[in-house]
């Protein structure tokens, strides 16, 4: 027959290892439960994001001036070199 010390160290191991479990399942229901409600909110047709209509879906291209670089800002482009 076993002693009494020995049956009550494995009954609290068998309390704990249950314990354990119980814990794990909460924690991975609880954890189920608010990725649904992410995948219900991320995949929600009801939800449309207005910041998107401020934009065009065109590109928009400004136009370059025409007019060659005036020589006197290569002129201050070298002041500035030979200052260094």
């Amino acid at each position: 027959m076993m002693k009494k010390s020995t049956f009550g160290a494995v009954l609290a191991f068998l309390f704990a290892a249950a314990g354990a479990l119980t814990a794990a399942a909460i924690y991975l229901y609880r954890r189920e439960k608010e990725l649904d409600e992410y995948e219900r909110l991320l995949f929600n047709d009801e939800y449309e994001d207005e910041a998107d209509d401020d934009f065009d879906e065109e590109p928009v291209y400004e136009k370059i001036q025409d007019e060659p670089v005036d020589a006197d800002m290569d002129d201050a482009a070298e002041a500035n070199e030979d200052q260094f």
